[in-house]
């Protein structure tokens, strides 16, 4: 059998060195598109914007858009990404400063609760209409953007369970449980629930996700207060 020729070490360092340097122009790129379709949704109150605005905005090319995105759904999905990680570095530096895990469990959630709201800032538009969008249609991704908050609630669900002031049980699953919670819940804000338009408040949702993970209702002057 014929041996295959290895490669010459001068060309795979060439080729390393090529893409090493095309990594920062294509990351600039893909920043521009992302930065041009924030400021349009921004401007719009609404993430009904087209391809060719992005790419006008940008000032950039349609053939680089496509060379990054298969189109809108993915530039939007990428949008609703980077919001929930963003979302999720903010609960987790802002948790990180209450020293008593209850109290950083439930500054999560009234955080998340804040942040999840319907509103007219891009953040609530991609939390609340895209989200439920994704949802229905592509949850496969939902689960994938969502990670990053799983994450920060597990941790911050298992620190409390070690900390003995809730009861021990899986933290991923019980994380997935809170976020679907609050997350619902103030997304439906304002929306009419047995005849009445008062909205889910935060710590309604809180009081709610306690009783849950702590398997006991708290009452008026119970944890809920911690």
């Amino acid at each position: 059998m014929t041996a295959v020729p290895e490669e010459p070490a001068w060309r795979r360092r060439a080729v390393e060195r090529s893409t090493r340097a095309a990594k920062p122009r294509a990351e600039e790129r893909v920043q521009r598109f992302l930065d041009s379709a924030y400021e349009l949704i921004a401007e719009k109150g609404t993430t009904d914007f087209t391809v060719q605005e992005v790419v006008g905005r940008s000032k950039q090319s349609l053939r680089s858009f496509y060379q990054h995105f298969d189109g809108k759904h993915e530039l939007l999905l990428a949008l609703f990404e980077d919001t929930l990680a963003k979302t999720a570095n903010e609960i987790r530096e802002a948790a990180s400063s209450k020293s008593d895990p209850l109290r950083a469990l439930r500054l999560a959630v009234e955080m998340l609760h804040e942040r999840a709201r319907p509103g007219p800032d891009v953040p609530r538009l991609l939390f609340g209409g895209f989200a439920l969008h994704l949802l229905v249609k592509h949850p496969s991704q939902v689960a994938t953007a969502h990670r990053p908050l799983r994450t920060v609630f597990a941790e911050l669900v298992e620190r409390a369970a070690d900390a003995g002031v809730i009861a021990a049980g899986p933290p991923r699953r019980r994380a997935a449980l809170v976020l679907q919670t609050v997350m619902f819940a103030a997304q439906a804000h304002g929306a009419p629930s047995d005849g009445h338009t008062e909205p889910v408040t935060a710590e309604e949702a809180w009081r709610f996700c306690l009783g849950g993970i702590s398997g006991t209702a708290p009452t008026a002057g119970g944890p809920a207060k911690t």
